[in-house]
């Protein structure tokens, strides 16, 4: 018994392995493009204004269309994966990720091809996003179903801390390349080097990709699809049956996700705009993001002893709160000031986010679980984290202070907070039992 333990034990870790390793890959060429939108692309591939928050503004735009994608991917990689399997898919989503984040290394600038750069810069951001949004439900589901009943919120964790390692990966290789480097080298082909490097990661990631299975739960649920035991799956019937899942999952995701873009991506435009030097930016979100890692499967083992809800709860407050110390923090300039800022703001954020793996997998039952995460996580993007940097800068060149950004954070941590007094209690349910159930409404 003992041996049948560890052995799970250890499947259950190469499991995590394989989840992290590809999401590391891919959210390390996601976040690529955040941060070179605003050190590169508003420079190299729009025309100039005269004003910088211009450039900035119009390329946080195309940053945009890729959480714009994202849902798309989701309903897409969701549909076919709850039919045929989280894996194969995971892979496919890996290597489209891996090839247009390439490519966007060799685009020529607006100086070259005009608007062909913006144009394709747009084309390769939407592939991004549409492959990315059918990562996030996979790689979290491979983990959340083959893990325990009493620890799925701590396991299931693990994925979400690779966005963090995904971000330390892009900030290393971009804080090299614009300390070595001098600011005409860096714009010139520096900043491509980054890009082009996601070949080798992608190698890795998709090898390690194949060394793993589906869970048992999803072997048992496609067999009940064969012998006709269910009627459907997909997006209409995530809708049809469990309406309420789903917009509770996207309300918890509204202000955990504006939050945590305003943090990592738009704090770079603040500072830049208050006079902070790009390598000092890129080293205080180094360190934040180093300690994100840390955060998010210390708060995912709370999940599992005291609850998801009450860990929910007081992630949200805690956002709501935290824009109104953080941005006049920034003002200071002070080197150890913003970076208890940004950490404090990472440590909110892996409240709400470490408990969503088990949080989601626990609303929808096998059948139709890929298309329930994957729209609950996703769909919120495009009103959300898509958007909250271009409203940040936008909102900063109108009012050139905190104030309005402040208001903008708190009130959509509120929408979440009001989310997680409304969700259900899962801790400690058995996905088998979800299944059970599911079948009995079926019936009935």
């Amino acid at each position: 018994m003992q041996h049948e333990d560890r052995a799970d034990l250890s499947h259950l870790r190469k499991v995590v392995g394989a989840s992290m390793a590809g999401t590391i890959v891919e959210w390390y060429e996601f976040f690529l493009y955040g941060t070179a939108a605003t050190l590169v692309f508003g420079k190299l591939f729009f025309p100039q204004s005269g004003n910088d928050l211009d450039g900035i503004i119009a390329a946080f735009a195309t940053y945009a269309v890729g959480f714009i994608a994202r849902p798309l991917g989701g309903v897409v990689f969701g549909h076919i994966g709850d039919r045929i399997g989280r894996k194969s898919l995971l892979q496919f989503s890996l290597v489209l990720i891996g090839a247009s984040t390439f490519l966007m290394g060799c685009l020529p600038g607006f100086g070259t091809i005009g608007y062909w750069a913006p144009a394709l810069l747009v084309t390769l951001r939407f592939i991004q996003g549409f492959a990315l949004g059918g990562e996030w439900g996979g790689a979290v589901l491979l983990v959340t179903e083959h893990s325990p009943n009493r620890s799925r919120a701590f396991w299931g964790s693990f994925p979400q801390a690779g966005v963090p390692l995904g971000n330390v990966l892009a900030t290393i290789v971009l804080l090299l390349l614009s300390t070595f480097l001098s600011e005409e080298a860096f714009l010139a082909w520096g900043w491509r080097v980054a890009f082009w490097l996601s070949v080798i990661i992608i190698a890795i990631g998709y090898y390690i990709r194949t060394q793993v299975s589906d869970s048992p739960l999803f072997h048992a649920a496609r067999k009940d699809v064969e012998r006709g035991a269910d009627t459907g799956h997909g997006v209409v019937e995530v809708f049809r049956r469990y309406p309420r899942a789903v917009f509770n999952a996207m309300a918890l995701r509204f202000g955990e996700n504006i939050l945590y873009y305003m943090v990592v991506t738009f704090s770079i435009t603040y500072l830049a705009h208050r006079g902070i030097a790009t390598s000092r930016i890129l080293g205080l979100l180094f360190l934040g993001h180093l300690l994100h890692v840390l955060v998010i499967p210390i708060v995912g083992a709370a999940a599992d002893k005291f609850g998801r809800r009450p860990v929910y709860l007081l992630g949200a407050a805690l956002a709501i709160g935290w824009p109104f110390a953080a941005f006049p923090m920034f003002d200071t300039g002070d080197t150890v000031t913003m970076l208890a800022a940004i950490m404090a703001g990472l440590v909110v954020h892996g409240i709400m986010y470490a408990p969503q793996p088990a949080i989601m997998a626990e609303m929808f039952p096998t059948r139709m679980r890929y298309s329930g995460v994957s729209l609950g996580y996703q769909v919120t993007a495009i009103v959300a984290g898509s958007w909250a940097p271009l409203i940040g800068a936008a909102m900063l060149r109108a009012y050139d202070d905190w104030m309005p950004l402040a208001i903008y954070v708190s009130a959509s941590a509120a929408i979440s907070l009001i989310a997680a007094m409304f969700m259900r209690e899962s801790r400690g349910l058995s996905l088998s039992a979800l299944d059970a159930e599911d079948r009995r409404r079926m019936t009935r």
